[in-house]
């Protein structure tokens, strides 16, 4: 899921350029340490939006705008398309509370629970990702998450109320190409969600410190979340409770600046492809519940109707 190039591919016909959306909410910073600093990474988030092509608007940046911040936010995702073959990334900068119920990101005014954006949200079908990089984020991930949304948390519980640091990581890897871990000329979420773990964990061993902030990332519609540290490379390498497919699959299909063979895929292409791509590793995941054959002839439809799509983009 990336920004497409506004030229048709090859024998693909014409196609409507659908690009992601970016909206990134910037919180009220508290201080002006912490204004100067979600200002830069909002910065780095509108770079790669801009390399990508992908639409990018902030809140929180310019002056408080009429009535608040808040219904700007909900208007906002109001006026976005609930059907898109085209990704709607929500990003949050800033901090966040959670009082043992109710956890809220601190908006420029009234603040932002986790029930409001579940709500906001609830009647987009589009593939989505939601990236709360603020403390006390970690309870927006068991309210927000749903089948093919990825969530994202600075924390892994909504008592890491410590100021987080991942959200700086987590915008330089998005704008940067050292996060490609796959080596695939092109950075997913789920590379910088693991680049930006690795330097967060860097960051407090170097200061000999306690960890206060743990990511989470959950796009396999459990609620619960998975960290970096089940990761080896981009492959889950732990098995979710329940029979669950293991998180991060669906995080590495969401790019905003794509590579050439993916830039020049039409988004109606890349979807039927993404949702191939989750077959196969859904198999993958099972492969003892069926004999040898069975596996192998499974497989080789998979990789035959994905072949077929890459076809029609050469």
């Amino acid at each position: 899921i990336c920004s497409v190039n506004t030229r048709p591919a090859h024998g693909a016909g014409d196609q409507s350029v659908e690009r992601p959306t970016v909206i990134v909410a910037v919180g009220a910073a508290g201080t002006p340490q912490y204004e100067v600093q979600f200002a830069e990474w909002a910065g780095l988030w509108e770079k790669v939006c801009q390399k990508g092509r992908a639409k990018f608007t902030a809140i929180g940046l310019d002056k408080i705008q009429e009535p608040n911040d808040l219904v700007t936010l909900q208007e906002m995702l109001a006026h976005e398309p609930r059907q898109s073959a085209a990704a709607l990334w929500l990003v949050l900068i800033g901090h966040g509370t959670f009082d043992g119920k109710t956890a809220k990101f601190n908006l420029r005014g009234p603040d932002v629970s986790a029930e409001d954006l579940a709500e906001w949200l609830k009647p987009f079908s589009r593939p989505l990702a939601v990236i709360n990089t603020a403390s006390s984020s970690a309870p927006f991930l068991s309210t927000l998450s749903a089948p093919g949304r990825v969530v994202i948390t600075a924390t892994k519980s909504g008592f890491e109320q410590n100021y987080a640091r991942f959200g700086q990581y987590l915008a330089g890897a998005m704008a940067e190409s050292q996060a490609d871990l796959d080596k695939d000329d092109q950075t997913s979420l789920l590379e910088a969600f693991l680049t930006a773990s690795a330097a967060v964990e860097q960051f407090y061993a170097a200061g000999g410190l306690l960890a206060t902030e743990h990511a989470l990332l959950d796009d396999n519609g459990d609620g619960f979340g998975t960290r970096a540290d089940w990761f080896r490379g981009v492959r889950p390498v732990q098995k979710a409770e329940g029979g669950v497919s293991p998180d991060g699959y669906r995080a590495g299909q969401f790019h905003l600046v794509c590579n050439e063979a993916e830039d020049k895929m039409p988004p109606q292409l890349r979807a039927q492809r993404d949702r191939l791509e989750i077959e196969v590793v859904k198999l993958r995941d099972t492969k003892k519940s069926f004999s040898e054959e069975e596996y192998f002839s499974r497989l080789e439809k998979l990789l035959y109707d994905i072949a077929q799509i890459y076809e029609q983009t050469d």
